[in-house]
């Protein structure tokens, strides 16, 4: 008989904390579904995703970050990182819908502001580049993707709809609806078609070669003259 109590006692916590997380993080649970084709239900999302729980506990740490209780915010943040191997400063500022697809090894600096329905991936950094005060991490526009390894650094702009291709380094402003890749990043033509979160990684065009495309095209064209 007490092995049936304690058994309903711990299904009723698991349907309080789905419910609670629905209530509270639909958004984010939702968003997941969306762009993880291996999420089955929201149920398993809501228990099982790390990178839910890191921005449920950044939530938390950036609540007491706000009322200046500094080390209680960056204690829960640490044993956030612990459990997730998610990074996420206090005092990051980050918009709904976000979702970390993996998450291990990602980390958002201080003063990083991250819009809404964006898309990170593992190994993702926003980071400072040196040791200036105030505003010293990346603003990431709305609807933004940034691939696996990106490393987006300094107090830099990266405009809506943008997509950050895998390893890119992102050290200047993105616009608004570009692609760029590599190391430094660069923006690449996509023959006006705009990269979804689907990440078509096989189709992305590197600029390097779409110029050295064209200067063979040119030279084709000069020897036919």
């Amino acid at each position: 008989m007490i092995f049936l109590y304690i058994i309903l006692i711990l299904l009723a916590i698991v349907v309080l904390k789905f419910l609670f997380l629905m209530l509270f993080f639909g958004k984010e649970i939702k968003a997941a579904q969306a762009k993880d084709p291996a999420a089955k239900s929201l149920f398993e999302v809501a228990m099982l995703y790390q990178g839910l729980h890191a921005i449920v506990a950044h939530r938390l740490a950036h609540f007491f970050y706000n009322i200046k209780l500094f080390f209680l915010a960056r204690l829960i943040s640490q044993i956030s990182r612990h459990f997730t191997g998610i990074e996420i400063h206090p005092g990051a500022k980050i918009g709904r819908g976000l979702f970390i697809d993996h998450g291990m090894g990602v980390v958002i600096g201080e003063t990083a502001v991250i819009g809404d329905n964006v898309l990170l991936y593992q190994g993702v950094t926003l980071g400072g580049t040196g040791l200036e005060k105030g505003k010293r991490h990346p603003t990431i526009g709305n609807n933004v993707v940034i691939g696996a390894g990106a490393k987006v650094l300094g107090n830099i702009t990266v405009g809506d709809n943008s997509y950050i291709g895998a390893n890119a380094v992102v050290i200047k402003d993105v616009p608004p609806n570009s692609t760029v890749v590599g190391v430094p990043a660069r923006i690449t033509k996509q023959e006006g078609k705009k990269i979804d979160v689907s990440l078509d990684h096989i189709h992305i065009l590197d600029p390097i070669m779409q110029s050295i495309e064209e200067l063979e095209k040119r030279i084709k064209k000069l020897e036919g003259k």
